[in-house]
């Protein structure tokens, strides 16, 4: 084990790198690097364009949710509402495109209420989890193999829902704690 002091450079620096895999959503790496005491390793992530969620609040306190099936792990997941930044597309663009087609809401208020990175050791993806308010009730636009079921829950209840296991997704669980805080008034969103 190599001691650290306190404020060293922890930075690894890419010597070279190859594309292992690029798929419609996901691109592998395998990168050899330089360690900070100048040795080298062999990094393989995924790079991932990034995501957003939105924990999207009716006027009467239900959080909008959705029921999907998740093929890696072979069964059916409870999420709130999120999706895939297209290139180019900023955060909340992505989020309210996301909102619409998924659930069939807009929303007259959004706030950021924390950006998280759910895989670090092996994946550049970065969630954006934004509050959303004001919602008004369109029609929502599915993607083609797009199937899922939206439904809506008490705050309480879903985070019962965290506490028993019933609702196991991370950014799920994450933008739900961030909200029950951000409503209780001991944190704050910031601007969108």
């Amino acid at each position: 084990m190599h001691p650290i002091d306190p404020g060293t450079d922890l930075t690894e620096t890419c010597i070279e790198g190859v594309s292992v895999y690029r798929g419609n959503l996901l691109h592998v790496r395998r990168d050899r690097v330089r360690l900070p005491d100048g040795t080298e390793s062999t990094r393989e992530y995924i790079v991932h364009p990034g995501a957003v969620a939105m924990v999207a609040l009716l006027d009467d306190g239900r959080v909008v949710m959705e029921r999907q099936y998740r093929y890696p792990l072979g069964g059916d997941l409870l999420e709130l509402p999120a999706g895939k930044i297209d290139p180019g597309e900023e955060p909340l663009v992505t989020a309210k495109r996301e909102l619409l087609e998924e659930t069939g809401y807009v929303a007259s208020s959004w706030a950021l209420l924390t950006t998280m990175e759910p895989l670090a050791a092996y994946s550049s993806e970065r969630i954006h989890i934004y509050l959303a308010r004001g919602l008004e009730r369109r029609v929502r636009q599915l993607d083609d193999g797009e199937f899922l079921e939206v439904f809506a829950e008490p705050l309480s209840a879903l985070l019962e829902g965290v506490r028993s296991g019933r609702i196991t997704d991370a950014k799920t669980q994450i933008g739900l704690f961030w909200a029950e805080k951000v409503l209780a008034g001991d944190w704050t969103g910031r601007p969108a």
